[in-house]
């Protein structure tokens, strides 16, 4: 209740992991943890929840506020978060996310040792990743021949494409191209600000640069949210596109919007 949009997530998944006991755990969070630009604290009616899709037996007692007092954890800041590498977090992403990364650097090792160029670098969320499951067919009719990696996760934000292209998912490789799609978990799930989503998509741009000189990237616009226009994720998603466009150098970026091709005339999305 704090305006539109103002709420912000803190996530506790790691750390709630590692003090899983049968004993009592204190914690405290700073306030700021929670604030986004243009709250209005004095409207917010509801303080405090937690949520979770875990699985296990939580107690909580003594949740209290106080004007002053001094946090025993920290929390990301929210201008920052979209370019601070990190694994992604979630308690539904705990099991897969890291196997899944060590999967990907022995595809890459396991093309190198046998003299195989991996032509096509994917890299996305699950829009992309989906091309492994449901969208099979179609990638092996039209990207398999190119010797294409699938380097799309599920939830993944910039922040966290960043850590993998960090931690070895370009390395060795020589690709013609890079088709890069990501950002609608940032805009979404955090409801965060376009242009600090956009400043972690240019940041992925640099790295692939500054890891594949030369090779050029398409760069997608991010796809449209809810089924009808006008809604909240779909202007946060337009945003982002506009600043992303300008990233287009017509060399080294070229930018392609595809959403035209997903929607009907009046704007709400094409059930087909």
């Amino acid at each position: 209740g704090c305006r539109p949009d103002c709420a912000r997530k803190v996530k506790f998944v790691a750390a709630s992991r590692e003090q899983a006991a049968p004993s009592w755990q204190r914690n405290a969070f700073a306030l700021r943890c929670f604030v986004r630009q243009g709250a209005d604290f004095r409207r917010v009616a509801q303080p405090f929840s937690l949520e979770t899709s875990g699985t296990g037996e939580l107690e909580l007692r003594r949740v209290t506020l106080r004007q002053h007092g001094t946090p025993n954890t920290t929390c990301p800041d929210a201008t920052t978060q979209s370019v601070t590498p990190g694994p992604l977090e979630e308690v539904w992403s705990m099991d897969w996310w890291m196997p899944r990364h060590q999967k990907k650097l022995a595809e890459i090792a396991q093309a190198r040792q046998a003299g195989e160029r991996i032509g096509l670098v994917f890299i996305g969320d699950s829009i992309t990743q989906g091309w492994e499951n449901s969208g099979q067919a179609v990638w092996e009719r039209h990207y398999a021949k190119h010797k294409a990696l699938n380097q799309g996760y599920g939830g993944d934000r910039t922040e966290n494409a960043l850590w993998r292209l960090q931690h070895g998912e370009l390395d060795g490789l020589a690709p013609k191209a890079v088709v890069m799609m990501i950002g609608t978990n940032n805009t979404g799930d955090r409801r965060e600000d376009p242009r600090t989503t956009a400043a972690g998509v240019r940041r992925l741009l640099d790295e692939v640069q500054c890891r594949l000189p030369g090779t050029p990237v398409l760069l997608l616009a991010v796809f449209p949210r809810d089924p009808q226009p006008g809604t909240p994720l779909r202007r946060l998603n337009e945003q982002l596109n506009q600043t992303l466009a300008g990233f287009a150098d017509g060399q080294r970026v070229h930018f392609l919007d595809i959403n035209h091709a997903l929607m009907n005339a009046d704007g709400s999305l094409s059930l087909e």
